[in-house]
């Protein structure tokens, strides 16, 4: 497993699937409830998006009030880090290796498609495999999370709107992918079965991805990606090989949607892409961000 990073926020499990815990903090190694500083507003990670709290900045101000009071006594179960996202939008050929795997060119300009909400799994979670529907793959990708809005964004102004930065499995029934794409269809049914989009399990501040805590113009870091099935390498990339870049992707998209806080940018897989099997273990490792580890059933 990839190490720790030095501080993220992330969600503790609540009581029931449908009730989210507090928001947490890892800080320096040490896992925090947040609820005893934030009180109720410590279930609203959208909010705290918006309002900066879950910024680089806010995350220090947090830090300098955690303690015994905060203190967990051990590394909590996770929950989605954003229960409920307005958008899931991932980017289509993002890398040539992967593109070319199946025979295709990566896109002139951004190629988007969306995942439905209810497709996110808590990290550490179980995709379960549909019945009658074939191959499934594993597409391991580095997720932005957004903390601003915008719209009709400048190359230079979209960067600004990103906050933080996770793992996401986009899984995807990859026959019947196929099949919709020649009949013309959308991808949104072979890419939203639930459970076919395991996340987290925490997020990282968007300026810890960058070796001098700068944000560059192009908005995109250069980060080791690795996918492993049952202990075996399947994908190995750099986020740096993406064909287009953050601040591209972005601009792109604002132009025809408006994003808001706690959307979430799945920014493409790189290639090796393989079936998944009940009874596989999948480990997506980032660099600076750690890992995101799920079972397949």
């Amino acid at each position: 497993m990839s190490p720790l990073p030095p501080r993220a926020w992330y969600r503790i499990a609540g009581p029931g699937p449908h009730e989210p815990g507090p928001l947490g903090m890892l800080h320096e190694g040490e896992w925090h409830d947040l609820s005893p500083l934030l009180g109720t507003r410590a279930f609203d990670s959208e909010a705290r998006l918006a309002d900066g709290t879950l910024s680089a900045a806010g995350l220090a101000d947090l830090a300098a009030r955690l303690g015994s009071h905060t203190r967990l006594a051990e590394r909590p179960a996770f929950g989605l880090p954003i229960p409920r996202p307005g958008k899931i939008l991932c980017l289509g050929k993002n890398y040539h290796a992967h593109a070319a795997e199946f025979g295709a060119e990566a896109p002139k300009q951004p190629m988007f498609f969306n995942k439905l909400p209810e497709c996110l799994l808590p990290a550490c979670g179980t995709v379960r495999l549909p019945d009658d529907v074939g191959r499934v793959d594993h597409e391991a990708e580095l997720c932005l999370v957004l903390g601003r809005s915008g719209k009709d964004l400048t190359i230079a102004e979209a960067p600004g709107l990103v906050l933080g930065a996770t793992l996401i499995d986009d899984v995807t029934a990859r026959h019947m992918q196929g099949e919709d794409r020649k009949k013309g269809h959308p991808w949104v049914r072979a890419k939203s079965f639930d459970g076919f989009g395991p996340l987290g399990p925490w997020v990282v501040p968007f300026e810890d991805l960058f070796a001098d805590g700068v944000v560059p113009a192009t908005g995109t870091p250069d980060l080791a990606i690795e996918c492993y099935v049952d202990g075996e390498q399947k994908q190995a990339s750099r986020t740096s090989l993406m064909v287009h870049d953050v601040a591209h992707m972005l601009a792109h998209l604002s132009r025809h949607t408006t994003l808001r806080p706690g959307d979430l940018i799945a920014t493409g897989t790189p290639e090796g892409v393989s079936p998944l099997h009940a009874g596989s273990e999948v480990e997506i490792r980032c660099e600076r961000i750690g890992s995101l580890f799920h079972r397949v059933g």
